[in-house]
């Protein structure tokens, strides 16, 4: 087994890191508060600091006063070190979030990619677009996420499946690293939403936890230890398949309208139900956020169904209910579905709803982007 011996410039390399990732997080911050935090004295940490401000990373940005002495310099990141691009592709629209090494979204655009069948001309089109509007080149975007609806191979990347957008096949990811550059990944929607609930969202602080997304098509998202389950085909997740009693079991793969859990769930399932409860609104969002109680009921029992489910099979202690439903529905749905879990489950789980604000697939999509971006970045500073 090969090891990287403790070298002055590897130990420099990990200093560097850990001083970026405390100036990202903590920052702005003092030579001295910087030293204090990394155990480097201050010498190390002003030759640290030089390094890096040389490289373009870091910057003074004020001052913090002190006692007798002179004020000492804040450094923090320098936001244009490097952008990232985030995306969430549906089959009406192509939304595109460019957001600056810390995190902070400069600019959002949507954009119809009907006019056209190849999935790479129209993503290359709108971060082209989204990159003008930003007043940045291409070149300055150091990582692609791209949320898909459908399964994802988490070996090869490529879309294995997606019935909604059947122009991302086999292939595609190639294409768009080919024009984009290598740093380009497709990810599962919903496995996005996790990474963004885990970040911003109701399960900040928890590494265990399940994301439901209940709307137009039902969708899972699984964080077991920190990190996301896929499974070994990227099916993990697709919740919409599971049989549940009193449903038909599905016939033909090909269409998920056939899922017997989305039968139960989906849009045209609650609508009937709206209907047998008088219960009036626009959309079926509109109808959980009107509905009484009786009606809410009803939709959380059959939520319940999924949520049981989840709780019995990996007991992740906490399930966010996402999608338009869920939000819709708010913390008064998840409420009511807990106490229906906790009734036929003898190991409930907490349910809540979701804690993100904005798009929630463009939030996860700029998390694992950032994450890609600064492994780059802050790794290679000497």
């Amino acid at each position: 087994m090969s090891r990287s011996p403790g070298t002055p410039r590897l130990l420099r390399r990990l200093n560097d890191r850990s001083a970026l990732e405390l100036l990202l997080y903590q920052g702005p911050l003092t030579r001295a508060e910087l030293g204090e935090q990394t155990g480097l004295s201050k010498v190390t940490a002003g030759q640290l600091l030089a390094r890096l401000e040389d490289r373009g990373l870091v910057e003074v940005v004020g001052e913090r006063a002190g006692g007798r002495g002179p004020h000492a310099a804040l450094y923090a990141v320098v936001p244009s070190s490097a952008y990232v691009a985030g995306l969430e592709v549906l089959p009406d629209s192509l939304t595109v979030g460019v957001a600056d090494i810390t995190g902070k979204i400069v600019v959002e655009v949507t954009v119809n990619p009907r006019g056209t069948k190849d999935p790479v001309k129209a993503v290359h089109s709108a971060v082209q677009r989204a990159c003008a509007s930003a007043n940045i080149s291409q070149s300055q975007l150091r990582s692609f996420v791209i949320g898909t609806r459908g399964v994802v191979d988490p070996r090869s990347g490529d879309v294995r499946f997606s019935h909604d957008l059947p122009d991302w096949h086999v292939g595609v990811l190639a294409s768009l690293r080919h024009t984009l550059g290598a740093s380009v990944t497709i990810e599962n929607d919903v496995n996005l939403v996790a990474l963004a609930e885990h970040r911003y969202g109701a399960a900040a602080g928890h590494d265990d936890f399940a994301v439901i997304w209940a709307g137009i098509g039902q969708g899972l998202g699984v964080m077991l230890g920190g990190r996301l389950h896929r499974g070994l085909t990227g099916g993990a997740g697709e919740i919409g398949w599971l049989p549940v009693p009193g449903e038909p079991l599905p016939t033909d793969v090909r269409h998920p309208q056939s899922g017997s859990f989305q039968r139960l769930v989906g849009h045209e399932a609650l609508e009937g139900l709206a209907k047998h409860h008088n219960v009036s609104g626009l959309s079926v969002a509109d109808q959980v956020r009107n509905g009484g109680d009786r009606y809410l009921d009803e939709v959380a029992a059959r939520l319940a169904v999924g949520c049981a489910a989840i709780a019995v099979v990996l007991d992740p202690g906490l399930i966010v209910l996402s999608g338009d439903i869920g939000r819709a529905g708010g913390a008064r749905l998840a409420a009511k579905v807990e106490q229906a879990v906790a009734r036929v489950c003898p190991s409930p789980s907490r349910v809540v709803t979701t804690g993100v604000a904005g798009n929630p697939v463009l939030r996860g999509a700029l998390v694992a982007a950032l994450e890609q971006a600064r492994e780059q970045v802050f790794s290679d500073t000497v």
